[in-house]
């Protein structure tokens, strides 16, 4: 049984959410205040994300929040608090490129489901396996891939994780 493509759609603030949602999107990325890519961009501060989980979840959708840079030392402790925070604000996953990101929000909430963004640039069936062991349920492959090498990390992954 094949699983429903998720259509994932990008949102800078709350208006483009909610046109995201109403025309079809299943669920929303977005930037939080902190670890984010487009810091320069708008960024929803924790009381938005709050706000966009409750406007999504009500629709039966799903949020994500990027923390998609990588880090540097002194950011490690910050990730994991930022991580209890969003995962007590009920985001359904965060979008994580960084390995050391990923090992410190696992440590600190590790209930809350991490994607490997596009960003870590997973090409193989290993890196994907040891994100998987890392605990990541959904990989998001570098854009260089080929059908055929995505089609060859999928026999060699386990069926719960998602590409």
């Amino acid at each position: 049984m094949m699983k429903k493509t998720e259509l994932l759609a990008p949102a800078g603030d709350m208006e483009t959410l909610r046109t995201a949602l109403r025309f079809g999107a299943d669920a929303v990325y977005i930037g939080g205040p902190f670890m984010q890519l487009r810091a320069s961009a708008s960024a929803f501060s924790e009381e938005s994300i709050a706000q966009a989980v409750k406007e999504t979840h009500s629709l039966g959708k799903k949020l994500y929040v990027t923390v998609n840079s990588f880090a540097k030392n002194g950011e490690i402790e910050q990730i994991k608090s930022y991580a209890k925070r969003l995962y007590d604000l009920s985001v359904d996953a965060v979008i994580v490129s960084d390995l050391g990101a990923v090992c410190a929000i696992k440590e600190a909430a590790s209930n809350l489901e991490i994607h490997i963004s596009t960003q870590a640039n997973c090409q193989n069936y290993a890196t994907a396996l040891a994100y998987y062991n890392m605990g990541a349920k959904r990989i998001v492959t570098g854009r260089e891939m080929t059908l055929e090498e995505i089609a060859e990390m999928r026999s060699k992954i386990p069926d719960d994780m998602e590409i």
